[in-house]
């Protein structure tokens, strides 16, 4: 069974770390989350399925392309760097419309969440650090294969390298999700979220905060 669930757009500020009512240090980062700017409610009837489109951090209008000009005219909203949709069941739409506002006020501490952002880019990476090979021995007779990937085929057949084989490339800057990453607080009026734990991307970088998936259940902060 697919859960629906809300979510909002934000900017990741950094890490830092609070203490808990026992003393002890709980590591957190710090997201900007909103305001949002309802810019959009696609029903299923109108477009196949259920939608609530959410736009964060405005920008100029000239840096924009003519058709995202009229579509944020049509709304009647500013323009917004950062758009997203977040699927909803349709009876869950309803309480959504054109221009409302969302803010981090939808998420409670102690609750779970899902983090999608972009990963760090670390440019092209050697097989040791994109996929944790252990290297080959350093040992007397070794020279210059110690970071290597060693074999990458076998003999006559297959007579071909297999899909999927680890190998140097390009690492980070993909699509990433932590999931059930803790809210420990919840600032309503600086639209702010404290999660424990780290989450995708640098600092700056937009994230969309879902709730989560797998632990719904809220527990005491």
């Amino acid at each position: 069974m697919k859960i629906h669930r809300m979510g909002i757009l934000g900017r990741k500020m950094g890490m830092t770390q609070i203490f808990d009512d026992e003393g002890r240090v709980i590591p957190v980062t710090v997201i900007q989350a909103g305001p949002c700017t309802v810019v959009q409610v696609k029903t299923p009837d109108a477009c196949g399925y259920g939608a609530v489109q959410l736009g964060f951090d405005e920008g100029k209008e000239t840096s924009f392309t003519k058709p995202l000009r009229g579509h944020f005219a049509r709304a009647k909203t500013p323009p917004f760097k950062f758009l997203r949709e977040i699927r909803l069941p349709a009876a869950d739409l309803a309480a959504y419309a054109v221009g409302q506002a969302v803010g981090a006020d939808i998420f409670s501490p102690g609750e779970f969440v899902d983090v999608t952002g972009v990963s760090k880019g670390k440019g092209y990476a050697g097989v040791i650090k994109r996929h944790h090979f252990s290297g080959s021995p350093a040992s007397h007779g070794s020279h210059e294969y110690f970071r290597h990937g060693g074999s990458i085929g076998q003999h006559s057949y297959p007579g071909r390298v297999f899909k999927g084989l680890g190998m140097a490339g390009h690492l980070g800057a993909a699509r990433a999700t932590v999931q059930n990453l803790k809210v420990v607080k919840v600032t309503p009026g600086k639209n702010l979220l404290l999660i424990r734990g780290a989450v995708p991307g640098p600092t700056g970088a937009y994230v969309v905060v879902r709730k989560a998936v797998k632990r719904t259940r809220a527990v005491p902060a």
